[in-house]
C-alpha cells in the first residue's frame, strides 16, 4: 500500500489524523444534533411528542446503519475507502440540512414565515437520512481503523489511544454543544431577521468539510487493511446452517457437541467457526447495553425540551434550554433523573384546559355542553382559573344555537379561545414556549406590530413571537403611518397574549394603556441549574460505560470481524433510542415524571441483569484462537467428539471434493490474520 511509517513518542502518526478527523466530525454531528429538537420545535412548528419521535427515530437511523458501513468496509472497500466516501455523503446532507433552514427560500411575503412548509420538512428529511446514512457509516471504521494502526507491541499504546479517541469525541462534542446554540439565538436573513438556524446547521457542515480534507491528509500514513470478503453474510450463512444442521439431527442418537455452533464444521471451516463464537459469545453480553442508551440519548430530546420550561438566568449570562447538553461533556467527559422538577405546568391527568377571550364590544355567555355558563367581559378573558375538559365538549355563544361549535382541546396543553363578534372561534394553543407574545387585533384595519410580529389582519391573531427575556419594546403602526409604542416586561418562560381593543386609538398619548394582558403561562421559576445533578450522574456512568465499551469491543473481535463487532455495540444504541419511541407513544403516561422514573426503574432491573452475565463471562484471546487453526494440514484432524454419520454417501464424496478449496481458503485466511497485525 506504500505506507509510510512515521512514529512519534512511541504512536504511529497516523492516529493524530484520525484523532482530528473524529474531533471535526463529532463537532459537525452533536453541534447540528443539539439544536436539532428546537429546529422542529420552532422552525418546523412540530409539537413536543413529534418532535421528541423525529429526533429519536434520526438517532436509531445513525446507530442502525453502522451494520451498512461494516459490511461495506469488511468486504468490498475496506474501512479507508468506505470512511472517505461515506463522509462525502455526510457533508452533503449538513449542506442540505443548513439550506433546510432558511426561511427566506419560501418566504413570498417576507413575514418571517415560511409559506411552504412541504419544501422545508421534504429538504429535512433528506439531509437528516444523508447524515444518518453518512455518520452512521463511518461510526464501525474510525475506532477499528485507528486500532488498526498498533502493532502487536503496542497495546499500551493502543489503550491510550482509545481513551485519547474518545477525549477528542466529548471535546468536539463540548464545543458544538457551546457554540452552535449561541449561532442559533442570533437573528439572520434577508428579507426578515430570524433565529439562525442556518448559521447553527452551516458550521457544522464546515467542519465536516475539515473532517473529510484532514483525514485524507494522512492517507500515505496508514496502515490499510485489505477488506476481507462478504464476512457479514458468511457468518449469517454460518449460523443459519449450524441451526439447520442442528435441527436436521435432533434425534438423541446423534451426539451431542461442545457448541451448537460445531454443527456448521461439516461446510465452514473451523476458522470461521471459531471467529463467529466469539461474535456471538460478545453479542450475547450487549443484549442488556441499549436500556442505558434508553436514558442517555434523552438530553437532546427530553431533556432539553424540559430546559424550555425553566429558567435560564444565571445572572452573569443567559442559557439557552440546548446549551444545557454541554454539562454531559463539560463533567467529561447526562441522567435521567429521578427527581421530576415542579414546574408550573397542568394539573396531573389533565386533558387540556382553556380560557376565552371575547373580542366583541359587549359581555359574553359561554354555554358548555347546555348545563355550564361562564360569563366573558368584553374585550377580556373569562375570570378565574383554566377551563379544564378531559373530553370533547359543546360550546354555545349566547344562548345562539346557530353559534354552536364542538371544542377539543389537546392534552397536556394551555388555549385560548378567540370568539370574534360573528360568534366564529378560533382556538390558539399555547405550549410552555421559551417567552410568547401572541397579538390579537380587535380593530377593523390592519395593523403592524415590530419585532417580527408583522402584520395582522383585522379582528384576527398573529403567529407566535420569541423574544428575549426581560423588558421589551413593541412599536404597533396602522396603515396610516401613526403609531403607538409598548413595553412589557418578561420573565423566562412565560407567555401573553396581548389584547389590541375596539377602543383602542393609536393616536392618543395614553394608547398603550388600552392594551390588555393576558399571562397565560407564568414565568418559570425553577433553574436550569436544577438539570446539572442529573447531567453529573449520566456522565460519570458513561465515561466508564463507553471507554470501556470501544477497547472490550476492539479487543473480543475476531481479525477480520473488527468493524461488524463495532456495529453491534453501536446497534445497541439504535434499540435504546427505539426504545424510547416504543416506552413514549405506547405507555401514554399522564406525567413526564412518572415515565423518568419508569425509564429509570427499567435501568436499574437491567443494571442486575448485565452484573449477573459479567460475572459469568471469559475474556478470550482472539488472536490465540485463530493461531490454532494455522496447524499445516499434514498432521491429523481426527476430531476429540465422536463423528456424525451423514445422510448419504453422496453429501460426503461431495465433502471430499471440496476439502483442497476449504484449505486454500483457510490458508488465505491465515496470511490475511498475519497482515491484519502488521
Amino acid at each position: 500500500f506504500g505506507q509510510i511509517k512515521v512514529d512519534v513518542c512511541g504512536y504511529p502518526l497516523s492516529i493524530f489524523f484520525i484523532v482530528v478527523n473524529e474531533f471535526c466530525e463529532r463537532f459537525s454531528y452533536y453541534g447540528m444534533r443539539a439544536v436539532l429538537v428546537l429546529y422542529f420545535r420552532y422552525f418546523l412548528k412540530w409539537d413536543d411528542d413529534l418532535a421528541t419521535s423525529i429526533y429519536h427515530t434520526f438517532i436509531a437511523l445513525c446507530y442502525l446503519t453502522p451494520i451498512l458501513g461494516a459490511i461495506v468496509a469488511d468486504s468490498w472497500l475496506g474501512k479507508f475507502k468506505t470512511i472517505v466516501y461515506l463522509s462525502i455523503v455526510y457533508t452533503v446532507g449538513q449542506v442540505v440540512m443548513a439550506v433546510s433552514a432558511i426561511h427566506d427560500i419560501t418566504d413570498t411575503d417576507r413575514d418571517g414565515t415560511p409559506d411552504n412548509m412541504t419544501f422545508h420538512v421534504a429538504m429535512s428529511m433528506l439531509g437528516l437520512f444523508l447524515i444518518a446514512l453518512g455518520t452512521g457509516g463511518i461510526k464501525p471504521c474510525v475506532a477499528a481503523f485507528g486500532g488498526d494502526q498498533f502493532e502487536d507491541h503496542q497495546e499500551k499504546q493502543r489503550s491510550t489511544f482509545f481513551s485519547i479517541f474518545y477525549l477528542s469525541i466529548n471535546a468536539g462534542s463540548l464545543l458544538s454543544t457551546v457554540i452552535t446554540p449561541i449561532l442559533r439565538a442570533q437573528e439572520c436573513g434577508i428579507h426578515s431577521q430570524q433565529k439562525c438556524y442556518p448559521l447553527a446547521f452551516g458550521v457544522p457542515a464546515a467542519l465536516m468539510v475539515v473532517a473529510l480534507i484532514v483525514f485524507i491528509m494522512g492517507s500515505g500514513m496508514y496502515n490499510k487493511t485489505a477488506p476481507k470478503g462478504n464476512i457479514m453474510l458468511e457468518v449469517c450463512k454460518c449460523i443459519g446452517f449450524a441451526i439447520k444442521n442442528r435441527f436436521r439431527h435432533r434425534s438423541k442418537k446423534f451426539p451431542k457437541r461442545e457448541h451448537w455452533m460445531d454443527w456448521a464444521d461439516e461446510k465452514y471451516d473451523k476458522l470461521l467457526v471459531a471467529q463467529v463464537k466469539m461474535v456471538l459469545k460478545v453479542l450475547f453480553l450487549y443484549i442488556p447495553l441499549p436500556m442505558f442508551w434508553t436514558l442517555f440519548d434523552q438530553q437532546g430530546s427530553r431533556w432539553t425540551l424540559q430546559a424550555t420550561t425553566m429558567d435560564g438566568n444565571f445572572g452573569i449570562l443567559i442559557v439557552q434550554p440546548d446549551q444545557m447538553q454541554v454539562s454531559s461533556t463539560l463533567f467529561c467527559f447526562n441522567c435521567d433523573v429521578f427527581l421530576q422538577q415542579t414546574l408550573p405546568k397542568l394539573p396531573k391527568g389533565v386533558a387540556g384546559q382553556v380560557k376565552f377571550l371575547n373580542l366583541n364590544n359587549a359581555p359574553l355567555t359561554v354555554t358548555i355542553d347546555g348545563t355550564t355558563d361562564v360569563s366573558v367581559p368584553a374585550h377580556q378573558v373569562n375570570t378565574g382559573d383554566y377551563l379544564t375538559f378531559d373530553k370533547p365538549v359543546r360550546v354555545m355563544f349566547n344562548k345562539n344555537t346557530s353559534a354552536t361549535h364542538e371544542l377539543t382541546l389537546k392534552p397536556q396543553t394551555r388555549h385560548t379561545a378567540l370568539v370574534s363578534p360573528n360568534l366564529a372561534m378560533e382556538l390558539v394553543s399555547l405550549p410552555l414556549y421559551l417567552l410568547i407574545l401572541t397579538f390579537v387585533n380587535g380593530l377593523g384595519s390592519v395593523l403592524n406590530v415590530t419585532l417580527g410580529v408583522g402584520d395582522i389582519a383585522p379582528l384576527s391573531v398573529s403567529n407566535y413571537s420569541l423574544v428575549p427575556q426581560g423588558k421589551a419594546e413593541f412599536t404597533i403602526m396602522n396603515r396610516g403611518g401613526a403609531s403607538c409604542l409598548y413595553s412589557i416586561e418578561l420573565g423566562f418562560g412565560s407567555a401573553f397574549t396581548l389584547v389590541i381593543p375596539t377602543t383602542f386609538n393609536i393616536v392618543s398619548p395614553d394608547c398603550w394603556q388600552a392594551i390588555q394582558v393576558v399571562e397565560d403561562v407564568k414565568p418559570n421559576t425553577i433553574h436550569m441549574g436544577w438539570q446539572i445533578p442529573q447531567y453529573f450522574l449520566m456522565t460519570a456512568g458513561e465515561v466508564v460505560f463507553s471507554v470501556t465499551g470501544l477497547e472490550f469491543s476492539y479487543s473480543q473481535a475476531p481479525s477480520n470481524m473488527k468493524s461488524v463487532l463495532q456495529a453491534g455495540w453501536l446497534f445497541t444504541v439504535a434499540v435504546g433510542n427505539i426504545i424510547v419511541l416504543i416506552v413514549a407513544e405506547a405507555a401514554q403516561l399522564p406525567d413526564q415524571w412518572a415515565e423518568y422514573i419508569l425509564f429509570a426503574s427499567l435501568l436499574v432491573v437491567v443494571c442486575i441483569v448485565f452484573a449477573v452475565m459479567s460475572y459469568f463471562y471469559t475474556y478470550t484471546d482472539p488472536a490465540e484462537i485463530e493461531a490454532e487453526f494455522k496447524q499445516p494440514e499434514h498432521e491429523p484432524e481426527e476430531k476429540k467428539r465422536d463423528s456424525v454419520e451423514m445422510e448419504s454417501k453422496d453429501l460426503d464424496c461431495s465433502k471430499d471434493s471440496d476439502k483442497n478449496k476449504r484449505d486454500s481458503v483457510v490458508e488465505q485466511q491465515n496470511q490475511e490474520v498475519k497482515q491484519s497485525k502488521m
